[in-house]
């Protein structure tokens, strides 16, 4: 089983490889929202294999700065705004939704709590609360959310830069797994 997975994932790092430039970008995107780093991405091509994209995508991390790492939080819902993934996010929308995917059991009670979270954090940070969602629930996020509000700006940017770079190689694991059909 392992070595079909490794085979799909060679596969799938081929066809990426093999990508026009501007279809590569469209795909890199939906991963990162920032420009620098698909930029970085592009030019690391060919990959070859999947460890040879996890590199590049950690090296054109490394280069980013504030202002790139605040245009790919841009690329981001809030968490639990649905109206926002439908209307804003049609790229990223069911990766968002499967990412997200506990806070649709949540109740109205969490939910206000969250969208308080959200703007409190928005206008102490001035960017979107930004988590790795994945198998948190609606609570554990809400409490995240409320204790990085006492972070100093400087301290966040890192954490939020941080959970950014695990979203992003969630999503090239699922640009590998289907993304790119």
């Amino acid at each position: 089983m392992a070595v079909s997975r490794a085979s799909e994932c060679m596969d799938a790092v081929s066809r990426l490889d093999a990508l026009a430039p501007e279809a590569a970008r469209a795909a890199l995107l939906r991963c990162c929202g920032s420009s620098r780093w698909v930029d970085a991405m592009i030019a690391a091509r060919p990959f070859a294999r999947e460890d040879g994209l996890r590199a590049a995508a950690a090296r054109a991390f490394e280069g980013l700065e504030r202002a790139d790492w605040l245009e790919a939080f841009a690329h981001h819902p809030r968490i639990g705004d649905r109206a926002a993934l439908e209307a804003r996010f049609a790229s990223t929308r069911s990766w968002s939704t499967a990412e997200q995917g506990r806070v649709a059991d949540a109740g109205p009670d969490v939910l206000d709590a969250l969208a308080a979270a959200n703007r409190a954090y928005e206008e102490r940070f001035g960017y979107v609360f930004i988590v790795c969602a994945t198998g948190k629930s609606p609570e554990e996020m809400l409490a995240l959310a409320r204790a990085r509000l006492d972070n100093d700006p400087a301290s966040e940017l890192v954490i939020a830069a941080n959970e950014q770079r695990r979203i992003t190689e969630l999503r090239l694991a699922k640009l590998l797994e289907g993304g790119l059909a």
